[in-house]
């Protein structure tokens, strides 16, 4: 059994063992690719023989992944549109993310 930690970032929760890319949301602060962030809210870790659950972290706990891309997801579009009243709105976003590859489980 691989072992593996779930943290919580950007208000979800992922599972994750070392050698993992994930995307995750943007971390506030200055970041650039090839840094590195740690995760410190750690709610769960196991490593294939015993398992230690938070209440609600961990203490000393902590994730360390390396940011590989900066970037903003695919546009999504939303349209409002009610038929027979002229009324038409039409709205793009593109939600920026991380993609982080974990490194070490501490």
């Amino acid at each position: 059994m691989k072992e593996f930690a779930i943290i919580e970032t950007g208000g979800k929760q992922y599972m994750v063992s070392e050698g993992d890319t994930i995307k995750i949301e943007k971390i506030l602060g200055d970041h650039k690719p090839g840094g590195t962030v740690v995760f410190d809210k750690v709610l769960l870790t196991d490593n294939g023989s015993t398992t230690q659950i938070g209440e609600p972290y961990l203490k000393g706990a902590k994730v360390e992944a390396e940011i590989k891309r900066i970037d903003r997801a695919k546009k999504v579009v939303v349209i409002k549109y009610k038929a027979k009243s002229r009324y038409f709105k039409k709205r793009g976003h593109r939600q920026p993310f991380f993609e982080v590859k974990i490194t070490k489980l501490a």
